[in-house]
């Protein structure tokens, strides 16, 4: 972390959701801080726990999860809280960006009432004051015709300029942190990195602490200042964002690197072989052992715990043969 005091605090975070089928552990025991005004990426497969993570703690999950573990929120037992004091933490205190923003959008209500709404909830702005914050929102995050498009429906405005309009809102009480979950997987590539640029420069106008989810370490790249890799519900390695580029520890974030295609390495991207554990079945041993190349009798009978590399101690791994094999 940066050593600055912790916006965002997850001590042993467990996610439970009870389906037909028996229950599912999304999220096992996961560990992690987000600092003041810090970009944190956390990244894995679909079905790593990543988004069921984000939901534990903006306290959006559905009524069939179970959720134990503790989040505290600038000092504060999120779990502690009231159903009221919690509406107020997510609307005022931690903004929120999902990965689609037409389903993410009322379409019966314009843009420009969606924003205004959290205004006065929270900020308790008069329309008129609320009004003017939310044009300029919209200017701020490149909306043309800002005045005009106040007043227009979600599906008047392109992929681009929705996501545009989800970041307004999620900035639009001044949080201190905001969540942003895969929020550019449904854009073309120009769009993706215009909307990265616009959130990492908006929080860092405002010295917002930003916690970045995808599945595609790319985006990362030139975003986040730390990464946590999630695997099987479990972090699985915690790095700087350049020790995880380019000294990675964990088996897993070296395949996930290799399946990814980099102008600084020849060659084809590489797949990861096998498929992503099961919630259902939890592997006895490391969760990563049945598609690791280097898996050995330990990997497949004790779950190995994250800890500090020789490297860097603010370097983590979770790995019972970190730096021997590689």
């Amino acid at each position: 972390m940066t050593g600055r005091v912790a916006t965002l605090e997850v001590d042993g975070l467990e996610v439970v959701f009870e389906t037909r089928q028996g229950a599912v552990r999304a999220v096992r025991g996961v560990s992690f801080e987000v600092g003041a005004g810090e970009r944190v990426g956390m990244v894995g497969e679909s079905g790593s726990g990543k988004t069921a993570a984000a939901l534990a703690v903006t306290g959006l999950l559905p009524p069939i999860a179970r959720v134990a573990g503790r989040v505290r929120f600038q000092g504060r037992d999120v779990g502690a809280l009231g159903s009221p004091e919690r509406r107020a933490l997510r609307g005022r205190h931690v903004g929120t960006i999902f990965q689609d923003p037409l389903s993410s959008l009322n379409p019966t209500l314009t843009v420009g009432r969606q924003i205004t709404e959290g205004l006065r909830a929270h900020l308790r702005l008069d329309r008129a004051a609320a009004r003017r914050r939310a044009v300029d929102l919209l200017r701020q995050v490149g909306i043309p015709a800002a005045e005009r498009n106040f007043d227009e429906y979600p599906h008047r405005f392109s992929g681009g300029m929705r996501q545009r309009a989800m970041i307004a809102m999620a900035l639009s009480c001044e949080p201190e942190l905001v969540i942003a979950d895969e929020p550019t997987t449904a854009l073309d590539v120009t769009i993706q990195a215009q909307i990265l640029e616009l959130l990492v420069g908006l929080c860092d106008e405002r010295d917002t602490a930003l916690l970045l989810i995808t599945h595609d370490l790319g985006v990362l790249a030139g975003v986040a200042q730390r990464i946590l890799v999630m695997y099987g519900g479990l972090v699985v390695e915690e790095a700087p964002v350049d020790d995880l580029f380019y000294r990675s520890a964990h088996p897993y974030s070296q395949a996930l690197l290799g399946a990814v295609a980099r102008p600084d390495r020849p060659g084809r991207p590489r797949p990861i072989a096998g498929e992503p554990p099961s919630g259902l079945q939890p592997a006895s041993g490391c969760v990563f052992a049945p598609r690791c190349p280097y898996a050995q009798a330990p990997c497949r009978s004790s779950s190995p715990v994250l800890a500090a590399t020789a490297r860097n101690g603010g370097h983590r791994c979770a790995c019972h043969f970190t730096g021997e094999l590689w």
